[in-house]
């Protein structure tokens, strides 16, 4: 299997290696045995990780539950997965008892699930993955109201690029990361409106490729049930490649923040790179950069946060 290495920010390649040896492997076992009983699980944990980290950075915040905690905002009502962090969490607990952090679950089963669906041109070394620094520590807060700094479905570029920014993240990060859409799905009601009447134009978003439209339109009918799943990438949501790139330039991204890689000139030469059969390579060499770089941000790390005992609350 290939792997890209980069190095992180007060954590490292190896952290588990004497304290918990088991630990990345506890983790990847229990995501292969989830997958298998449910494929969609593995761009539901990839998800979840981007989301937590892009709120307070990547401290398992998004896993407490209570009452206006990050769970409970819109942006977050979707996310699906938390018992495959909680079963990993369990066998750490009773492997190696206060040891191994939520926050380094969710990045090291984040990356085991896009190995699951990578596609590799490699015939012979298997999936996409990267090494994940660990030594995370659990945050102590999580609230509802800073999940505003999650880019949303009608974001400009402009705005995304901000988003980003304060992450620590650039412009080529933000179009990478973006294309994490190469699995997955999302709902209706979160696009829709580009099928039907587009900022009151009583038309469809002209960024939509015309022959494309019917389709998408078939499967999210006017006054439908805005819950439907769509598959971000259509004819590949089940496999990590860069199939959604080319599916941008040709006027098939789904969501609207998403189209608007390819329709701004600013992201645009970032998205050609990543076409074809050179593009996948170096797609799957970017992305796994990218992860590490947004896996480190805002981390805690030595005596900061804790190690919670379960992922949904923190240690009383």
């Amino acid at each position: 299997m290939s792997a890209t290495l980069v190095h992180g920010q007060g954590t490292r390649v190896g952290f588990y290696a004497t304290t918990c040896p088991r630990a990345e492997s506890i983790v990847s076992s229990t995501v292969a045995t989830q997958f298998r009983a449910n494929p969609a699980i593995a761009p539901a944990l990839l998800r979840m990780h981007f989301h937590d980290c892009f709120v307070r950075g990547c401290d398992a915040s998004v896993l407490i539950d209570d009452s206006n905690t990050e769970k409970t905002a819109p942006p977050n009502l979707g996310l699906r997965g938390y018992e495959v962090i909680d079963d990993a969490k369990t066998q750490l607990e009773a492997a190696c008892p206060g040891i191994v952090s939520c926050a380094d679950i969710l990045a090291l089963a984040a990356r085991d699930s896009v190995v699951l669906l990578a596609y590799s041109i490699f015939v012979h070394t298997g999936g996409r993955s990267w090494l994940v620094p660990t030594g995370r520590r659990d945050g102590r807060v999580s609230l509802s109201s800073e999940t505003t700094d999650l880019p949303g479905f009608r974001e400009s570029i402009d705005s995304q690029k901000q988003k980003f920014s304060a992450k620590g993240l650039n412009t080529q990060d933000l179009v990478v990361l973006v294309g994490g859409h190469t699995i997955g799905t999302t709902a209706c009601q979160f696009f829709s409106y580009r099928l039907y009447n587009f900022n009151g134009t009583a038309s469809s978003d002209p960024s939509i490729n015309a022959s494309f439209l019917p389709q998408l339109q078939a499967l999210c009918p006017q006054n439908g049930d805005g819950t439907k799943r769509v598959a971000f990438d259509t004819g590949s949501e089940n496999r990590f490649d860069a199939s959604f790139f080319a599916n941008l330039r040709n006027g098939r991204g789904i969501l609207e923040s998403d189209q608007k890689l390819w329709t701004d000139a600013s992201t645009r030469a970032i998205v050609q790179r990543f076409l074809g059969i050179t593009g996948l390579a170096a797609f799957n060499v970017e992305f796994g950069r990218s992860m590490v770089k947004m896996s480190n941000t805002g981390v805690k790390t030595g005596t900061d946060g804790e190690i919670r005992k379960i992922c949904s609350a923190v240690n009383s």
